[in-house]
């Protein structure tokens, strides 16, 4: 059943605020470039158009059109973008009744290229004669009690868990809980990604990414922690540089990145320290994520429990929205986003 609100909700363009489409638009993610595109080919299709101004806006902005009735909610700019939009959908309790749309605007538009959408213009083809798909949506818990089925005990615990969320517009608070389509990334990933501004993705586009990552990595000591799977026997301790865990994302990066969506499963990867690895090159990467790597572990699961056995904070990277915790709590909720894919999206993905 739909919700209605009475709060009055800005809207900056498109149709009027009542319509059940809604547009969420991000106008300076990537080039910049895009708006006018955007707003012709939205409107044509009946959207009401948002345009964020700061952080939290897109979270508002779809949180407001589930609230007010919308039944197709789409995102216009990065991952981040996408990120918020659908934190907002998530927070209305609204999957049952949206639709949710990408349209890639962003530096890098992983989550898009994922899903078969490949331009601004295709996006909008997708949304009217596209495949809808019932993918997966991840959800990162922090800051709070461990799940039943997590290891107790840990001796680095600080006893401070009391098992509230703060559900505010900002992903850096102490505890809450937040969405994620693509990824959920912690350690030199995860700072690269942090520290790669604005106007280095203006200038550099992918590569600002790569830079820092590489810069990064010469830097970062190994993390001790510890990860137990739910429903799976698999554990994992030890140093860690980076763990990488995918929704609609696997790693490592070489080819196509597209995990399977709809397999309820997260993928995870795990970079062990290593000091003897030469990290320093253009080949680093590759060699750090190369499949016949002997520091790499990978495990599948449909829920993982983390914590940072030192007890200090590791900084995680969820589409790109940062928080810094340690210990959190992801979990995959099966099949709720329904979502228009490209014909290059791959419901069964092979992994090898």
């Amino acid at each position: 059943m739909r919700r209605t609100s009475s709060r009055a909700t800005r809207s900056d363009g498109g149709h009027p605020a009542h319509s059940d489409r809604t547009l969420v638009l991000h106008p300076n993610s990537g080039s910049g470039d895009h708006s006018h595109e955007v707003r012709r080919l939205a409107t044509e299709q009946g959207f009401s158009i948002y345009e964020t101004d700061s952080a939290g806006d897109a979270i508002r902005f779809a949180r407001d059109a589930v609230e007010s009735g919308a039944e197709f909610v789409a995102a216009a700019g990065g991952d981040g973008t996408l990120n918020e939009v659908i934190e907002g959908i998530r927070r209305a309790d609204g999957f049952d009744q949206v639709t949710f749309g990408v349209v890639p605007c962003g530096t890098g538009n992983n989550f898009a290229e994922n899903v078969g959408v490949e331009s601004v213009e295709q996006a909008f083809e997708v949304f009217e004669s596209g495949d809808r798909r019932q993918i997966d949506l991840g959800v990162v818990t922090w800051g709070g009690d461990e799940p039943s089925w997590a290891r107790r005990g840990n001796e680095s615990a600080d006893g401070d868990e009391t098992g509230e969320t703060n559900e505010t517009d900002k992903a850096d608070e102490t505890s809450g809980t937040r969405a994620f389509l693509n990824s959920c990334v912690g350690g030199f990933t995860a700072e690269a990604s942090g520290e790669t501004s604005s106007d280095l993705k203006e200038r550099f586009g992918v590569a600002a990414y790569v830079v820092n990552t590489l810069r990064v990595m010469t830097d970062f000591d190994g993390i001790r922690m510890h990860i137990d799977t739910h429903g799976r026997k698999e554990s994992w301790s030890g140093d860690a540089v980076s763990v990488l865990i995918g929704n609609g994302r696997r790693f490592p990066v070489e080819g196509r990145t597209q995990a399977d969506m709809e397999d309820s499963l997260l993928d995870v990867t795990v970079v062990e320290e290593q000091p003897t690895v030469d990290l320093v090159g253009q080949a680093a990467a590759s060699r750090l994520f190369g499949h016949e790597t002997e520091h790499i572990d990978r495990l599948k699961t449909p829920a993982l429990h983390l914590d940072v056995l030192s007890g200090e904070s590791l900084r995680f990277s969820l589409d790109g929205e940062m928080i810094e915790t340690s210990s959190l709590t992801v979990e995959t909720v099966e099949g709720v986003v329904e979502l228009p894919v490209g014909d290059a999206y791959e419901p069964d993905p092979d992994d090898d």
